[in-house]
């Protein structure tokens, strides 16, 4: 039998529970604790002179300073951390000290949660506190905290290493300032989000996550098996095809935060399971989507932020609008000095091989030019700039140009140089669309795993006629980057994918390198598909 290994500390705190226990003293109570009061609000709503206010609270011990018979320790709840005084005749008013004497000097440990009910008052030293009359143990913390320390500007024992801060996210959130707010502001962001789309008459919807057909998107989608009806079922790639069956079916505009999930490369910027929002509305096009995007954008960073702007890295990113449209044709040839515009598909592996670009026999047209724009122009575009009229062989799922039907009317939303958004005239002719995916078809003949399934519902959907809509996507995981300053996806995620714990132990092969480039240990294909929505 496998026998688990503690640290000194940890069995420590093992035989402090137990001395607990034979105190009579429960270390995981199961009744209701009384909150009526929270550190931030006590410190905001203090006012010196006025009568003393009777608070209980409840949060984590973070620190302790113990001196006989009156210690300080501060505690931490949900909103932030306050000082409390505790006293032994203040505690324990009668004869038997044994609760602050054993119990909080000898047996508690920095992590423990606790109960304080007290009166609010101000130090000698000006520090809001709360002077404790009753303390309850609410659960004992079995293992130490990381505790950061700092001394002559030097910052010792901090909990930062990427493959111990995204594995143990609870850790990190207790002991690393910053790292809540974080999240914190991802919520926030969802919310602004929908309240524009709602106060605008915009319907929030659910989608499958389990799809007989992975469709609405060109990705390697994850194979699961339903044994109920004893069939292969993929998880969700993207929703577009399901939310344009809706406006079929009558409705002016849907949308949806939907998680999504691509059997691909992982990086700074990809994570297998990631959040989109998708928009669909009908009598529009790219043109008013545009519009529509950045003047959403510039409103989710007001109301999170209280500005356009925000900086990333060395960049200033303003998200005001209105944002540069440019050609990907014209992006390309500044880019590369190439022009791209009638290009077949020998020519366009020539021009990659010029470029330095790898290619192969499995790539169609839409794919090597999609390669020549992602390595040779997206890392340009800092500011919003909308990237605009793709070549068709790129975008199965979109109306062709009004004034060149080698297009399509499609932009993406290139920030910090990489898509934020992706959107289209949605292609509605179904006959067109049954070509398309056709066309997909032979791509995936040819060895293309990322080439689009025939969804014959959709076509049968289509067939009943879709007004002209618009759809437009962004990834919330990017935006959420953005918005925080944040250079890794897995900054913005609570619980990124890794590695199994058990291989990360076993392989010992150096991963210096590795790690600078990966953070948590993260490993898979340096490039992954950068398309978002599609």
């Amino acid at each position: 039998m496998h026998t688990l290994e503690r640290s000194e500390q940890e069995v420590v705190r093992r035989q402090s529970l137990e001395e607990i226990k034979k105190l009579g003293i429960e270390p995981y109570p199961a009744h209701l604790y009384e909150v009526n009061a929270y550190s931030s609000d006590i410190k905001e709503t203090f006012v010196d002179g006025e009568e003393p206010r009777a608070v209980s609270i409840a949060g984590r011990i973070m620190s302790r300073r113990i001196m006989g018979k009156a210690s300080f320790f501060e505690l931490m709840d949900s909103k932030g951390r306050i000082q409390v005084y505790i006293t032994r005749d203040g505690l324990c008013p009668g004869e038997d000290k044994e609760l602050y004497n054993t119990v909080f000097k000898k047996l508690l440990d920095i992590g423990d949660f606790v109960g304080i009910t007290g009166n609010v008052f101000r130090t000698k030293m000006g520090e809001i506190s709360v002077n404790a009359a009753s303390m309850t143990l609410l659960a004992k913390s079995l293992r130490p905290l990381p505790i950061v320390k700092a001394k002559d500007g030097e910052v010792y024992d901090k909990f930062s290493d990427p493959e111990l801060r995204y594995r143990q996210r609870y850790v990190d959130l207790l002991v690393n300032e910053g790292v809540k707010d974080i999240f914190v502001k991802r919520t926030r962001i969802f919310d602004a989000m929908r309240s524009f789309f709602n106060q605008r008459g915009y319907l929030e919807v659910d989608t499958p996550v389990l799809q007989s057909i992975p469709g609405g998107a060109a990705a390697r989608p994850f194979v699961t098996h339903m044994n109920a009806l004893d069939i292969d079922l993929y998880l969700r790639i993207a929703n577009e095809l399901y939310l344009k069956r809706l406006i079929v079916g009558g409705f002016d505009g849907v949308y949806e935060f939907s998680r999504n999930f691509r059997n691909e490369g992982m990086d700074r910027t990809h994570n297998p399971e990631f959040t989109v929002m998708e928009i669909y509305v009908a009598y529009t096009d790219y043109h008013w989507m545009m519009e529509f995007t950045e003047q959403l954008l510039e409103h989710v960073a007001l109301e999170v932020l209280g500005t356009t702007q925000v900086r990333v890295g060395d960049h200033v990113i303003d998200f005001k609008a209105p944002y540069p449209r440019v050609s990907m044709i014209d992006a390309i040839k500044e880019h590369t000095g190439i022009d791209i515009s009638g290009m077949d598909e020998s020519q366009l592996r020539e021009a990659c091989r010029q470029l330095g670009i790898e290619e192969d026999e499995t790539m169609g047209k839409g794919k090597l030019i999609d390669e020549i724009f992602g390595e040779k122009a997206e890392n340009h575009y800092i500011q919003p700039t909308f990237i605009i009229d793709y070549p068709i062989e790129m975008s199965p799922l979109t109306k062709r140009h009004r004034d060149n039907p080698e297009l399509t009317e499609r932009f993406e939303l290139m920030v910090n140089g990489k898509e934020l958004a992706n959107a289209y005239s949605e292609l509605n002719d179904p006959i067109d669309q049954r070509y398309r995916f056709e066309e997909q078809l032979r791509l995936s003949e040819k060895g293309d795993d990322e080439a689009m399934f025939i969804d014959q519902d959709f076509l049968r959907a289509l067939e009943y006629g879709m007004p002209p809509t618009s759809g437009m996507g962004i990834g919330m995981d990017r935006l959420t980057m953005l918005l925080t300053g944040q250079t890794s996806i897995q900054e913005v995620l609570l619980f990124p994918t890794m590695r199994p714990e058990w291989r990360v132990k076993r392989e010992t092969t150096p991963r210096n390198t590795e790690k600078e480039a990966n953070p948590g240990n993260l490993n898979g294909e340096q490039r992954a598909s950068t398309d978002q929505k599609k």
